[in-house]
């Protein structure tokens, strides 16, 4: 079994890999090979170091044929670009995006016509393929049925990106399966390009002692997944059988990852009750309208019924997200692992 991952030093590409690493099979059968595949190696990342992996390193358009020199069976895709990045440019999303997921499948395709496996390819899609438009409003609850109208350049990158994996799905080039993902959070480490960015940073940097911007307003409501529930709804996107009955994939539909639908508001009281006042009161107000217009096109309710019948179910609450941050944090400070935030000042309750 030889499983590559792009976007492999990113933040969910590193606990994919970690995941693998450990489970050291995937469906049963030994993993022989993970290909790790990024732009680059960051200082200190062990995996790069495992006897199981191999690395491949540079921009994955010039890349993927490296990916799949040796037959491939299963695909995590990762890598892109990130919403606020790509509004701001938008070739850069187009060539991060769709001409990266393009040369993938492009490579991909190729392996079944000389003599290699159907690779099964999982791509990491977003919620953000939804959208409300005049004509066509989002209803209350949205499902997998629900038709996508983006409303970002990175929600139309990511459909286009689906379309494509559909296509070459039915032509039977691949397996390809989708997931879709929520807002993921609490991340560790620093900011990132993401416009859903504050969603862990107004938790992170109180949590550190350090200020942070709320850029929307309290009462929107976001629908959120924690980082252990997005890896594992990943890995049972990819381990499902297709066809019907619970546990199992049923047609070429993507799945919408369960969501756990919360408000600024409560995410903000929930900082207040597990670290105080003097914590929730380093988060400051700063209204960005850029900013909530693209996570305010982004639905909040979601249909979890094609999840829940591969197992997967939404986290609990939000003091629940926090508690797991934490103790995740706690337990990489002990273990001497650099997060690249400090550590959790005193009154952390």
């Amino acid at each position: 079994m030889r499983i590559a991952i792009t976007g492999a030093f990113g933040f969910l590409g590193c606990r994919l890999t970690e995941a693998l690493l450990r489970l050291r099979t995937f469906r049963g059968a030994p993993i022989e090979r993970l290909v790790l595949a990024d732009r680059a190696v960051p200082p200190g990342a062990t995996a790069a170091t495992d006897p199981l992996v191999d690395v491949v390193h540079g921009d994955l358009i010039d890349r993927a044929d490296e990916v799949f020199a040796k037959p491939v069976d299963v695909l995590f895709h990762l890598a892109a670009a990130v919403s606020a990045e790509c509004e701001a440019d938008f070739g850069l999303g187009m060539r991060e995006n769709v001409d990266t997921t393009r040369a993938l499948l492009d490579a991909a395709r190729a392996q079944p016509a000389t003599g290699g496996p159907v690779p099964r390819v999982v791509f990491s899609s977003s919620l953000a393929v939804y959208g409300s438009d005049p004509a066509l409003p989002l209803p209350p609850v949205v499902s997998e049925s629900t038709p996508p109208m983006p409303q970002s350049s990175y929600g139309m990158q990511k459909l286009l990106c689906e379309h494509l994996i559909a296509d070459c799905t039915r032509r039977g080039f691949i397996d390809g399966r989708v997931a879709r993902l929520m807002t993921v959070s609490v991340r560790p480490g620093k900011p990132n390009a993401a416009a859903s960015g504050f969603l862990s940073g107004i938790l992170r940097e109180p949590l550190a002692g350090l200020p942070a911007t709320c850029p929307v307003r309290t009462d929107l409501h976001v629908a959120l997944t924690s980082p252990r529930r997005t890896i594992q709804g990943i890995l049972r996107v990819a381990e499902a059988e297709r066809g019907a009955g619970p546990g199992r994939l049923q047609g070429q539909l993507p799945v919408n990852l369960p969501a756990l639908t919360v408000s600024v508001a409560e995410m903000l009281a929930t900082l207040r009750q597990v670290a105080g006042d003097s914590a929730a009161d380093l988060v400051t107000l700063a209204p960005d309208p850029a900013v909530e217009a693209i996570v305010g096109s982004w639905p909040a309710v979601f249909d979890n019924t094609r999840a829940a019948a591969l197992g997967l179910e939404p986290d609990p609450d939000f003091l629940s997200v926090v508690r797991e941050y934490l103790a995740d944090r706690t337990a990489g400070e002990t273990a001497g692992a650099s997060t690249g935030s400090p550590r959790t000042p005193p009154g952390v309750r």
